[in-house]
């Protein structure tokens, strides 16, 4: 069965992924910073046998599994595929965690807050995941009745997400427009219509991949709906302005787009030591490369798929002995070698 992140997007292949995430509490029980080990273990447990059977909605099989018995390891690679977040990935306390063979969906209990809904599709899929994430939340709360006010909306631990408790978020590739001297001002326009838009891998020219993720800023005073036409709104207009930069490129650069792509594409299938750095920026050029048609693989190919496959922990998943830095980055070349299709 294909992981989310393996599926080709070829629409609107600068779409990279986007995700829809509900923070909830449980109005039987305090924020999980004030509950004990014991009542942190109670209400996972409970949360977790009335919600057996909620993979009825979606025909999907959950998974259920105590974060504290997985190895360190493989939290972090979960934290690298945006299942988890840094925090919850290293809380002392018990944290339970439901998760889909697709990794498309995941419930996280006891982590921030209570309950943390998350989905995730290749593409620009707000519509699609808020359906689903809206019919899920319905079917969490007639068993688990929220912690809810008439004025504040949805009551979490941080502040940020009382309201909605809605973040959506899009990850889009905008290796053109980013280099563009304007790029900042540009973001900061985003940023008084609500919208967030920050580098995924670093900030302005360390955002290694040339990943962004548009978000809402705020979840209180807005709709649901509201929110996700903000968020697609604004992926859509850097979008737009993306093309068109990189068809204006094309026209009068075509020749050096080429090569720029197909030496990236060289490196990355036979170069035998990559730093994170380097294969992030090659892989975006093939990334780009492909989108724009100046190259074609002999077989879809997912290029997040790689861009996630080539990270720290995921990588050192494959091997069955701790890596150094200069092992790694013989793994990462090695890993790009044998996933990376020929050229047709």
């Amino acid at each position: 069965m294909l992981k989310w992140f393996e599926q080709v997007e070829k629409e609107k292949p600068n779409m990279i992924f986007s995700r829809i995430r509900l923070v909830r509490n449980w109005r039987e029980y305090p924020f999980p910073s004030r509950l004990t080990e014991k009542q942190g273990e109670e209400m996972i447990k409970r949360l977790e046998f009335g919600l057996k059977d909620i993979g009825e909605l979606d025909q999907r099989h959950y998974e259920f599994a105590m974060l504290g018995n997985l190895k360190e390891l493989d939290r972090l690679a979960l934290r690298e595929r945006r299942i988890l977040n840094s925090a919850t990935v290293s809380k002392p306390g018990p944290v339970g965690i439901m998760i889909s063979p697709e990794e498309d969906t995941s419930l996280i209990f006891n982590g921030d807050d209570h309950i943390r809904l998350q989905l995730l599709a290749p593409g620009l899929k707000l519509e699609e995941l808020w359906k689903r994430a809206d019919q899920m939340d319905d079917y969490i709360n007639e068993r688990f009745p929220n912690a809810f006010d008439e004025k504040y909306g949805y009551l979490t631990s941080f502040p940020t997400n009382v309201g909605t408790g809605l973040r959506a978020s899009v990850i889009i590739h905008l290796p053109t427009l980013s280099l563009g001297r304007k790029f900042q001002n540009l973001v900061g326009e985003m940023g008084r219509f609500g919208a967030v838009v920050k580098g995924v891998y670093g900030e302005g020219s360390e955002n290694y991949g040339a990943l962004f993720e548009v978000c809402n800023q705020k979840t209180l005073g807005l709709t649901e709906k509201e929110t996700l036409d903000l968020v697609s709104r604004v992926a859509s207009q850097l979008n737009g302005q993306e093309s068109k930069v990189r068809e204006l490129s094309l026209k009068n650069h075509r020749l050096e787009r080429e090569d720029e792509v197909y030496k990236s594409y060289g490196v990355l299938k036979y170069a035998r030591r990559l730093s994170m750095k380097d294969a992030m920026s090659f892989l975006s050029q093939l990334m780009a490369g492909i989108s724009d048609g100046l190259v074609e693989l002999a077989e879809p190919c997912s290029v997040y798929r790689l861009m996630l496959g080539i990270q720290p922990a995921n990588l050192q998943k494959l091997s069955d002995h701790p890596l150094t830095k200069e092992e790694l980055d013989m793994a990462r070349a090695g890993y790009l070698r044998v996933e990376l299709p020929e050229l047709k």
